[in-house]
């Protein structure tokens, strides 16, 4: 017991310093875009709401998209304890007989629709992330609390603190696995399109349509108690 809680307990606060580039986050194909910067990725990270947890399962690749959180340098994504990947995890970083879940996570944000003259340079302005690293579950009771906040949290802001925390049961029902943010690339495309010189002449509109993320009005339960007023944090969203 006291090594799986030793193994899970959260990294030091990170320095300012850069990821450090493996053979695993160096590009193929446009280097450029790349960027190892700590809090560029932390951001992009914090912005989305959708990771996709990729992973092998009998000797097949799996991607499932899930919902996670950030609480420093480590993610935590949550599921039934009875899901393949949270079975095929474990606590025991360090024993040969329990090596945990080799995974790859990724976020991305589709910033603008890129439209050049020929179809050939059609693109996308985006912002990714690409984590790779061995993924365990979660065992202490108290990082598990802290690991289920931060994925309620991620989406909305404050909310943990204003909902009924899980109780024994469900905290039974619910398996957290953690990722340690180590192995760890962003990479982005910004811009207008990269049109050859001879196409400049073509009668073809060329440039970029915007995309943004919105709300619309929020829209109370048919069964909310009379005199509860929308919380500020939904405000300001």
């Amino acid at each position: 017991m006291e090594k799986a809680m030793e193994t899970t307990t959260q990294p030091a606060a990170p320095d300012s310093a850069p990821y450090t580039p493996t053979d695993r986050t160096v590009p193929t194909r446009s280097r450029d875009r790349a960027a190892y910067d700590r809090e560029l990725v932390h951001a992009i990270l914090d912005e989305a709401y959708v990771c996709h947890l990729g992973f092998v399962r009998d000797g097949a690749p799996v991607v499932l998209p899930t919902l996670y959180g950030r609480v420093g340098e480590r993610l935590y994504v949550h599921g039934s304890t009875g899901s393949r990947p949270l079975r095929m995890a474990g606590s025991t970083p360090d024993s040969e007989t329990d090596p945990g879940l080799p995974v790859c996570l990724t976020v991305t944000h589709v910033d603008g629709l890129v439209l050049a003259r020929s179809a050939f340079h059609h693109s996308i302005n985006y912002r990714s992330v690409v984590v790779h690293g061995i993924a365990r579950q979660v065992t202490d009771p108290e990082e598990k609390r802290t690991a289920l906040d931060s994925l309620v949290d991620h989406v909305v802001p404050g909310r943990a603190a204003d909902s009924r925390p899980a109780n024994a049961k469900e905290l039974a029902a619910t398996a957290v696995l953690y990722l340690d943010l180590d192995e760890v690339s962003a990479k982005m495309r910004t811009g207008a399109p990269s049109d050859e010189p001879e196409d400049l002449d073509l009668p073809y509109w060329s440039g970029v349509v915007p995309l943004r993320k919105g709300y619309d009005p929020v829209i109370p339960s048919d069964d909310l108690a009379p005199g509860i007023a929308v919380p500020d944090y939904l405000s300001e969203v």
